[in-house]
């Protein structure tokens, strides 16, 4: 990585033409530039064979090509990967591939940590570091690209459900798409990209008025007095008040709208609940994505047996309410959904979960 933090990577074509152009250099030679970052994935300007040498020199001296570095990655034996990396500052984000027979999703941050503190998440334990710039979450795309093109395969969908709230760094989530999505960068359909958030409401309508992204929201409750227990901004953003901005939010007509919900055990996966989400998303384009609690070191709260998921499911599925149940990815490598950003796996793949009587009981304190 370059010690310049102004980076190409920060720029759709049109502002790196601009720039471009203000230091005297010809427009199509960011054209150029960018052929050689996207199509090539080439990191280094004096490897850019169609430019004049004195140019690459002047380019590597101004520009930087790249905004993190890859420490470690991580591979499941399932076939997911997490890639670590670390920004220009020192600080560390998580980037999760998940493979597929016919897609293959790449799962970015939007922060350093978190500042929400969802109780059942490992990434909340952090806290908030800092927002992502634009191409820093660009760059977690290409390094997930670059891995990806050892065995011929490319990023199909991009997912902004790692470490972060998305819509707490919303200007910089909507450049980062922008610049995937230019025909000179990567040319990633909007479409293709999800935006998931735990119910920042005032954000939500202003994502999909700005882009035909797909967005999910983060439920994981039924009740405001457990939701404000497991996802704090709750207290600011009641069920109600999140679910109006669902009913308003500018989605297209063929589009329906996600809803995550972690199954925690003795807390929120009671048939009492499944009924009271059935009742909480009618009259909604609605369908419910299942996560059965992925543990992770520290945590209080455990997954639920397979009887009383199938049972949630079921109930859901009874009520015409399309459901699916999450089949944990990574979880081995603690890259599954809430573990990023707990402590690294061993060496073998596997951390054992060690909880004490006193935390088992706190995760029924609930009910």
């Amino acid at each position: 990585m370059s010690r310049n933090t102004n980076s190409v990577l920060d720029h759709t074509s049109e502002e790196l033409r601009q720039a471009f152009a203000r230091e005297g250099l010809e427009r199509f030679r960011a054209d150029q530039v960018l052929r050689w970052v996207y199509g090539q994935r080439v990191r280094d300007f004096r490897l850019m064979s169609d430019l004049a040498r004195p140019l690459r020199e002047r380019l590597y001296e101004t520009w930087s090509l790249g905004c993190l570095e890859r420490e470690s990655s991580f591979e499941s034996t399932d076939g997911t990967r997490k890639l670590v990396l670390r920004t220009h500052d020192g600080a560390k984000i998580e980037s999760v591939l998940i493979p597929e027979p016919r897609r293959q999703t790449l799962c970015v941050s939007s922060q350093v940590g978190c500042s929400l503190d969802c109780s059942f998440c490992a990434t909340g334990r952090l806290g908030l570091g800092r927002n992502l710039r634009a191409g820093e979450i660009v760059d977690q795309v290409l390094h997930g690209a670059e891995v990806l093109a050892r065995s011929g395969k490319e990023i199909t969908h991009v997912v902004f459900m790692g470490m972060g709230e998305p819509l707490l760094n919303l200007d910089n989530v909507i450049r980062s798409i922008r610049i995937l999505a230019d025909p000179r960068g990567m040319g990633l359909s909007p479409r293709r990209v999800t935006v998931s958030t735990a119910g920042v409401v005032p954000r939500m309508a202003e994502l999909g008025r700005a882009l035909p992204v797909r967005l999910t929201v983060s439920l994981h409750a039924t009740t405001d007095e457990v939701r404000n227990e497991l996802v704090p901004l709750n207290r600011r953003f009641p069920i109600a008040t999140l679910l109006e901005a669902c009913r308003r939010y500018p989605a297209s007509r063929r589009d329906r709208l996600s809803f995550e919900y972690t199954l925690i055990r003795g807390v929120n996966d009671s048939p009492d609940d499944a009924r009271r989400l059935v009742k909480l998303l009618h009259g909604l384009r609605a369908k419910v994505n299942l996560i059965p609690m992925n543990e992770h070191p520290g945590s209080a709260y455990r997954r639920p047996e397979a009887p009383q998921i199938e049972a949630f499911a079921g109930t859901l599925a009874a009520a015409r309410l399309p459901v699916t149940v999450r089949r944990s990815r990574g979880d081995d490598i603690f890259a599954a959904c809430g573990q990023l950003g707990a402590p690294a796996p061993s060496h073998e793949g596997q951390t054992r979960l060690i909880l004490s009587d006193k935390q088992k009981g706190n995760a029924l304190r609930h009910r």
